[in-house]
């Protein structure tokens, strides 16, 4: 009954229906983004999710170049579908920050501001004089990260980097994949999108340290070494033993049984037990309890030896063959060890569990309508995350952020139009200009 009560009481403080009642937990922080791609954008994403003000600087027309990233030329609405998730909860501005004017702007933005987030070139910003060391003379305050692939100095300086080039040089894609096959990369942006989830920790930790101190700072950031700090053991075992980290498929060779497997009825399925007591329900499960003492087997440390792993894998793959997914299941909850099915975008979408969670987040989009968007993870009970709205068209909010913000008169914002330091979309390439059904009015924001 107790833990009833407590799955209730857990459920209701995180109540949708009263997100929009409750404060954010960084309401009071402003960040000014001069991003491009996904690495450095991610990170205010992640921000803006929990309440801070973002603004999205782009060059004039062509914006960010994430707007032509879409699966197979698929666009939504004029949209690419990354970018509407990408670009969520930011106002968006179209400033040349090249030439003098448009530079000063975005330093009148800096002054009122907490945080630049920028990923180009190494010593691209500074050139245009809007780098960290130009920045801080106008704003001590500041807190400014730079992320790259290779980071602000070193023999790769001027390499370009993406998140296949983060994998591969991180050796990331090296132990990933099966051993007769070539190495794999994971099937998502995990450098880019990891990358900002840790750049956002650094920054947090900045916010901090200028809590206690008033003063901000500069933070430097590498794509391949953020994931080379993620992969575990691999450095420590070179180290220790003079041996690469090889590629196992996926089997976990740091806990056994962990494996995929495919089921009677097709479905491939994870399955994990990585305590004795898990492995031990594992085997009441096959119906071979006798497993759990064998002494192959007994203990984690004996089951991850190579030659017992092997033959323990192939047993519980024999077994899982015998089994529809809905059985394996069945008996994972009846007998406490780790399984489920390799989901895919439809099982997401149908998921009981998913949807209970609110985890599939309607957005009733002002400018390309409705859509569903994965929700924000962390769950806050008191300053809970929200998605307002997605991505938008290039140079979208340009007069509400320059007349709300920087205060600029009309007069003013006329001039920057008609010489061009301000600007909006372009129609060719798709992604920068609104869906060809917009009433020119929607989702525009007046001060």
């Amino acid at each position: 009954m107790a833990r009833e009560d407590y799955f209730k009481w857990a459920e209701s403080i995180f109540d949708p229906s009263k997100t929009f009642e409750k404060p954010e937990a960084l309401a009071d922080i402003k960040i000014v983004e001069l991003c491009t791609l996904i690495l450095g954008p991610s990170l205010p994403s992640y921000l803006s999710e929990l309440g801070a003000t973002v603004f999205k600087v782009e060059l004039p027309g062509m914006g960010d170049t994430m707007r032509s990233l879409t699966p197979f030329a698929k666009f939504f609405n004029g949209a690419a579908l990354g970018w509407l998730k990408e670009a969520r909860n930011k106002y968006h501005l179209a400033i040349d920050v090249r030439v003098p004017e448009g530079a000063e702007l975005f330093r009148e933005l800096v002054k009122r501001s907490d945080v630049v987030v920028e990923n180009l070139r190494a010593g691209t910003m500074d050139r245009w004089g809007i780098g960290y060391r130009q920045l801080r003379e106008i704003n001590p305050r500041i807190i400014y990260i730079a992320l790259n692939g290779f980071g602000q100095w070193g023999p790769y300086l001027e390499r370009p980097s993406y998140d296949a080039i983060a994998q591969s040089e991180s050796g990331e894609a090296w132990i990933s994949g099966f051993p007769d096959k070539l190495p794999m990369k994971a099937g998502i942006w995990l450098a880019d999108y990891y990358g900002g989830l840790v750049g956002a920790i650094g920054v947090l930790a900045a916010l901090a340290h200028r809590d206690r101190t008033g003063r901000g700072q500069y933070i430097e950031y590498s794509q391949a070494e953020n994931l080379m700090r993620a992969m575990d053991w691999t450095w420590l075992y070179q180290h220790f033993t003079g041996k690469c980290r090889e590629r196992y498929g996926n089997r976990d060779v740091s806990i056994c049984p962990a494996d995929i497997v495919p089921s009677k009825d097709g479905e491939m399925v994870a399955i994990g037990a990585a305590t004795d007591q898990q492995f031990q329900g594992l085997c009441q499960a096959m119906g071979k309890p006798e497993l759990a003492q064998d002494s192959r087997f007994a203990t984690h440390l004996e089951r991850l030896k190579e030659e017992n792993a092997v033959e323990l894998l192939a047993l519980i793959r024999g077994w899982a063959a015998t089994k529809t997914y809905e059985e394996i299941d069945r008996l994972a909850c009846q007998y406490g060890f780790g399984a489920h099915k390799v989901a895919n975008g439809k099982d997401h979408f149908e998921d009981e569990h998913l949807r209970r969670r609110h985890f599939t987040y309607y957005v009733d989009d002002p400018i390309y309508g409705e859509l569903y968007e994965e929700g924000i993870a962390p769950k806050l009970s008191e300053t809970p995350g929200r998605i307002k709205w997605a991505g938008k068209p290039v140079g979208f909010d340009n007069e509400y952020v320059l007349k709300r913000f920087l205060g600029l008169k009309t007069k003013k914002i006329k001039h920057l139009k008609e010489n061009n330091i301000i600007g909006k979309w372009v129609d060719v390439p798709p992604g920068r200009k609104p869906p060809q059904n917009w009433d020119g009015k929607s989702g525009v924001l007046l001060v």
